[in-house]
This record gives C-alpha cells, sequence and structure tokens, in this order.
C-alpha cells in the first residue's frame, strides 16, 4: 500500500467506480463521492493527501472551491477533469492552481502516472493572477480533439513562463493564434504583441524591420526607425515563417538571443532588449539545415519549447465546433444567421483540408455570404469544394514533375488567402522557394565544391557564388559518403 488517500469526487457514478477500482488495485486509500459539499468537508478536515474532482458538480463548480483548497491545503495536489475540453478550461485549471488538468475521456494509465507525480512533487504550481472566467467565447483556438487538448495543456504550463517557443504546422493551422495566446493570457500581457512575417518582406529590408536603422543607414533612410525588437519591449515579438528568414538576419538573430542586445543598421550603441520570443514556421528546419539554408545554433536557441499544432485533417473531430464557431462570428459582423446542415458536416469531414483551418474558415464565411438559403446543403459544399481542386501532390506515390509541385503550391497559397490574395512579391518568392534549395542540394551532392556545382547546374560559377550570396546558402565541405 501507498499509504497515501485519494480524494475523488465526480458525479458520473460510472467514472467513479472505474477510477476507484484502479486507483485501489495501485495502492491507494480511496474516499470516493458524488458532490462537492461531502469533498469540502473532507478538505477541510485535513482528510486525503491528493483530490481529484471534475469541474462540474450537481452542487456547484469545483473551480469555485478551488481556490479556497488551494488556501486551506496548499500542499494538496489538486487533479481536474472536465469533459468540456477546451483551452479555456485548461487554463481556469491553472488559474485555480490545479496541478493537471486531464480532459474526459481520459486513459486510465495517464491518470495513475499524474497522480504518482503530484505526490511526489510537493511544489504547487505557480498561482495565476488573470481572471479568465468569462473569456471563452472571444478565444479564437476552438476545438476539443484528443490532438488539441494536448496543445492546450502545454501552452496552460507555459504561461507564466518567458521561455522561447517554436510552433511548427502547415500553413493555416493558426499557429499566430498559439502566439496570441501565450501572451494575452502569460506574464507579458500587458506589453505590445509585434508580429513580423519573414515571407511577407523583402529579404534585404529584414533586417532593418527587426532591428530599426539610423538616419542615412542606405538609401532612403531619411530617419532613424525603430524595429519590431525596440516596438515589442516588454512584451511578445513573433517572427512568424522563420524558416524564410536570410542567412545574415539569422546570424544577428542569434547574436540577440545569445547577448541579450543589438544594434540597428547603421548604428554603434548597443540596446538592451527585453522580449519574449515566439518564432513559427511550416518548413522542416531540419532538412534546411542539413541544406545549409537555416543555422543549427540558431534552431536550438528558437526550439526551446516545441509545439506541433496538427492539420486539420487529424482533428476532423474539431471541424464541427470550428463551423459553429465562425458561423458565430460571421452573425457578429452583421451576415444572416446560418445553419450548416449534418450531411454537410460529415462531408467537410471527409474533406482533406490543404489550407487547413484558415481553408475551412474561408469556405465558412464564402458559405455565408453568396447562399441565401438558411440551411447549407451537402450539395452546396460538395460543389464549392470541388472549385479550383487540383490532384493532392503528398496524395501521389510517385514522383512529381516541378511544374505539377509548384503549381499546387500556389494554388494551395491562393487558397489559404481568399478572398483576398497574398502579399505582394509572389513572384520573386516562389523563384527563390525552388532556387535556393535546388542550389544548396547540388553544393551538397558536390561536396561544396562550387565548380563542380556549376557544372552540374549548368551555371557559370561568378553566377552561382552571386546566387549563393543573394539566398545566404552556407556551403560545407564534406565528402559525399559522409
Amino acid at each position: 500500500m501507498s499509504g497515501h488517500t485519494v480524494l475523488l469526487a465526480d458525479d458520473d457514478a460510472a467514472i467513479r467506480m472505474v477510477l476507484n477500482q484502479a486507483l485501489t488495485r495501485a495502492g491507494y486509500e480511496v474516499r470516493p463521492t458524488g458532490n462537492m459539499s461531502t469533498m469540502w468537508n473532507w478538505v477541510s478536515r485535513g482528510e486525503g493527501d491528493l483530490l481529484i474532482t471534475d469541474v462540474h458538480m450537481p452542487d456547484g463548480n469545483a473551480f469555485d472551491i478551488m481556490p479556497k483548497i488551494k488556501k486551506l491545503r496548499p500542499d494538496m495536489p489538486m487533479i481536474v477533469m472536465s469533459a468540456q475540453n477546451t483551452f479555456m478550461t485548461a487554463i481556469r485549471a491553472s488559474e485555480v492552481g490545479a496541478y493537471e488538468y486531464l480532459p474526459k475521456p481520459f486513459d486510465i494509465t495517464e491518470v495513475l502516472s499524474v497522480v504518482q507525480r503530484a505526490l511526489a512533487d510537493a511544489k504547487k504550481p505557480p498561482a495565476r493572477d488573470r481572471n479568465v472566467e468569462d473569456a471563452g467565447d472571444a478565444m479564437p483556438l476552438v476545438g476539443r480533439s484528443p490532438a488539441m487538448q494536448d496543445i492546450y495543456r502545454a501552452l496552460a504550463r507555459l504561461m507564466q513562463t518567458d521561455l522561447t517557443v517554436m510552433v511548427t504546422g502547415e500553413s493555416g493551422t493558426g499557429k499566430e493564434l498559439v502566439a496570441r495566446a501565450l501572451h494575452e493570457f502569460g506574464k507579458r500581457r500587458n506589453g505590445p504583441f509585434v508580429a513580423i512575417n519573414m515571407a511577407a518582406i523583402p529579404r534585404d529590408l529584414i533586417e532593418a524591420e527587426l532591428f530599426g536603422h539610423e538616419k542615412g543607414a542606405f538609401t532612403g533612410a531619411t530617419a532613424r526607425s525603430s524595429g519590431r525588437f525596440e516596438q515589442a519591449e516588454g512584451g511578445t515579438l513573433f517572427l512568424d515563417e522563420i524558416g524564410d528568414m536570410p542567412m545574415d538576419a539569422q546570424t544577428r538573430l542569434l547574436r540577440v538571443l545569445q547577448e541579450g542586445e543589438y544594434t540597428m543598421v547603421g548604428g554603434r550603441t548597443p540596446i538592451k532588449t527585453n522580449v519574449r520570443i515566439v518564432a513559427a514556421t511550416h518548413r522542416d528546419l531540419s532538412q534546411m539545415i542539413r541544406q545549409g539554408l537555416f543555422r543549427e545554433d540558431l534552431y536550438y536557441r528558437l526550439n526551446v519549447v516545441p509545439i506541433r499544432l496538427p492539420p486539420l485533417r487529424e482533428r476532423v473531430d474539431d471541424i464541427g465546433d470550428l463551423v459553429s464557431h465562425f458561423l458565430n462570428a460571421a452573425q457578429r459582423e452583421g451576415e444572416p444567421v446560418k445553419t450548416i446542415s449534418p450531411d454537410a458536416i460529415r462531408l467537410m469531414q471527409n474533406y482533406s483540408w490543404p489550407g487547413n483551418v484558415r481553408e475551412l474558415e474561408n469556405l465558412v464565411r464564402r458559405l455565408v455570404a453568396l447562399y441565401a438559403d438558411e440551411s447549407i446543403s451537402a450539395e452546396v459544399v460538395q460543389n464549392e469544394l470541388n472549385i479550383g481542386e487540383r490532384p493532392s501532390v503528398t496524395a501521389s506515390t510517385g514522383p512529381v514533375d516541378v511544374s505539377t509541385a509548384v503549381e499546387a503550391h500556389v494554388a494551395q497559397l491562393l487558397r489559404e488567402y481568399e478572398p483576398k490574395l497574398p502579399p505582394a512579391g509572389l513572384y520573386q518568392r516562389v523563384l527563390d522557394r525552388v532556387e535556393a534549395p535546388l542550389i544548396a542540394m547540388a553544393l551538397n551532392a558536390c561536396a561544396g565544391n562550387q565548380i563542380k556545382a556549376a557544372e552540374l547546374l549548368g551555371l557559370n560559377r561568378n553566377t552561382l557564388r552571386k546566387k549563393i550570396r543573394a539566398h545566404s546558402i552556407e556551403i560545407v565541405k564534406h565528402s559525399r559518403r559522409g
């Protein structure tokens, strides 16, 4: 026997029985109850070593009483269960001092592991000072799938830290929403949130955008201009599409992260910085490191806490909730009240969603704006999803020609931003994305030998050197076998 007593509060008799049996077999003494008043009586009398409770009880909400328990019994770990599996439930659980939040349905093995860790860890989680009880409707992170529950729990643990976070995921999965959530519910919420998209800024202007520039630093710099680091002072700086950052700017960013200071373009005086960095990318940075397109040391500086956002096709159970969220948002903006039929929702759940949540949002807004029927049918959704479809590159089992891959890439970009257009400069960005890995892989195949790489590519040696500099490609000389 462990010698520990677990107080178990849940109004569902079946769940109480299952947990009671599992905890008893694990050697714990269990005190089960179906109401909050009995639970409070036990806690107030000093009974029990750990509390497991559902949020919604017949005689009240556990979140209302947990601060009292934390004040009375600060060393008692509290584990919260809930079937209302939203991001705000996880945040609220952290706010009131829960050791862990477990969404229902849960895995018994995980419950036992959490109980063991909680009893072994005498330290309580840090107290929160923000009341988010009524913020659920304003929270843009939506979904109750197991994949999203893992995201919610990770974010809840990160709120009161300044750790650098790397958010990865396909375009349209909501990476900026995660960054904003970390800011809005974290320690730096009273400071500014500043976002910069590396893919939308000309390569030769990225350093000036990040660090600012002095008057006369370059042609057209007629006055001093602050950069994003200065604008984000005391808050959060979100570096979106970090994989598109040129190598020179990567080197300067690494120096800032290492030394905590930077100099403006054309400046000489170091400037101290105090920002939290959240970076994001849809690219495979590990592959870019192998190709010499991304600094490995910068990757490890940014990838302190990695968070992977699942594509929509991995969380199709959330599509119904997301559709309702977007319909409500459209209604608040003055659009007529609309519903989408269950058959249409099932059709959406069988779609691949190459543009992910952004594509789903655009579809819902288009349906609301273009169709007069109060209820949107499956036939309407089918017609909309067939518009502009192209064969999926990832679905092919054989080699794909470059033109098909480029066509699919551009088609996805256009879908992601519709009804608007992507940022200006699409032509050069697409060329860069083809040219840079082509040159890097050719150099890699030639073991870093530029003469052989130029012959392989059919380029003049001077032209190849210019392109290497333009793309900030790092040349690593090695044997091909190595």
